[in-house]
């Protein structure tokens, strides 16, 4: 049996646990204020004129107005020059004002009135409408497409483009503030997934599992857990699960990949290992993964085209007889995602992606194995861009037999 593997009751894991110490702080009203400067940057650079934010993350982002999308219009004006502006429905302005971080006017509209044409008025009032050189507004890519084709009856002359040059530049490159957020959130999850490793025995559902990680989660301080995914034997071949998970047995694979949320950011770390004796085959494909991860993260650097850690991955696989491309037995996916207030978010790391990585940017090494019928292996951190190169956030898996690192 590996190391740190099994020989723990679910209550004498979560005893062990305790809250961590570091408590970075949550990003305040200042940086907020950064982040709309920047954005004003880069629209000025981009011959853009305004920007709508959407109500969700891209929302939070900016203003620190943390609010949900739904049908009806909530989200802000971001213009190139001067104040931005906030839209939302008259009923809610009491709640949305106590929502707010960054002050700004609001413009609210009456159940059987129509938002989208007070987006133009919100727009004129920045004098951004009217005669005059042809007007460039970037709107959310998180928006409906109800809102987009609400806003582009009233268009006009004014070009409506997507505003993923401004937001997805923005948030990709994350702070030192964040950073410190993210690291705390991947230092939890790290001890959970040590916890609920120890808690192994045959028998144990997946769904047992699941419980618990979100408990030690709590225990550590956290809402619960973001996600969790926990997979035995060959359902760990399927990358996202199946709809009936088998419980763990002797000499399983065993899968589990989940994270949790930290002061609005989030954490994604996997571990694979075998509960019990790993066979030649396990320990083949084990290796395989590992090294892959490992080649992944020594090409990544600021300047480097996205795609170049996607190939690392494959090389390796392909050298394991594994693939080539997307082929199984292989690597199915993209090699990793991005991470912030979102699971997935830019920049992602796939093939052909010539986005080139740049200071700040986070994101997962993960180039998963699937061997269909069999089992699979996916190893999952993430790490942030320097200067000087890639930082790992978690210390990858150390080995097979002692994954977490415990026996030195």
């Amino acid at each position: 049996m590996a190391t740190g593997i099994g020989g723990c009751t679910p209550q004498q894991a979560l005893e062990q646990l305790q809250p961590l110490t570091d408590n970075p702080p949550a990003i305040a009203s200042g940086e907020y204020r950064q982040r709309i400067q920047h954005a004003q940057r880069l629209m000025r650079e981009n011959d853009i004129d305004a920007c709508y934010i959407n109500a969700g993350n891209n929302l939070l982002y900016f203003t620190g107005t943390s609010w949900s999308p739904s049908e009806r219009m909530v989200g802000a004006v971001i213009p190139a020059e001067g104040e931005i502006a906030y839209i939302a429905p008259w009923f809610e302005i009491g709640t949305f004002k106590d929502a707010q971080v960054i002050e700004a006017e609001i413009f609210s509209w009456h159940e059987e009135e129509d938002p989208y044409q007070l987006f133009f008025t919100l727009l004129a009032s920045r004098g951004l409408t009217g005669a005059g050189r042809p007007r460039k507004v970037a709107i959310c890519e998180t928006a409906s497409v109800t809102l987009f084709l609400g806003l582009q009856q009233y268009a006009g002359d004014i070009e409506l483009i997507g505003a993923q040059a401004v937001t997805g530049h923005c948030r990709s490159r994350k702070s030192p503030t964040e950073i410190a957020l993210m690291q705390t959130a991947n230092n939890i999850t790290l001890r959970v997934q040590q916890a609920a490793a120890s808690i192994l025995h045959p028998g144990i559902t997946a769904s047992e599992l699941i419980n618990f990680v979100d408990k030690a989660h709590r225990k550590m301080g956290t809402t619960g857990s973001y996600f969790c995914i926990a997979l035995f034997g060959s359902d760990s071949a399927f990358p996202h699960g199946v709809k009936e998970p088998k419980p763990l047995r002797d000499n399983d694979i065993v899968l589990l990949d989940t994270g949790c949320r930290y002061k609005g950011y989030l954490s994604d770390i996997t571990r694979t290992y075998v509960y019990g004796e790993p066979s030649a085959r396990q320990r083949f494909a084990w290796q395989a993964e590992h090294e892959a991860q490992a080649a992944a993260f020594s090409v990544i650097a600021p300047g480097v085209p996205c795609h170049k850690v996607d190939d690392a991955a494959r090389q390796v696989l392909a050298s394991y007889g594994f693939g080539p491309d997307y082929q199984l037995p292989g690597l199915p996916h993209r090699t990793g995602h991005g991470i912030g207030l979102d699971i997935h978010e830019a920049p992602y790391l796939v093939r052909k992606r010539q986005e080139q990585l740049d200071v700040g940017m986070c994101a997962s090494i993960e180039p998963m194995l699937c061997l269909p019928g069999e089992f699979g292996i996916r190893l999952e951190d993430h790490f942030y861009v320097t200067e000087g190169g890639a930082h790992w956030f978690t210390p990858p898996a150390k080995s097979l037999d002692d994954p977490f690192d415990l026996a030195s």
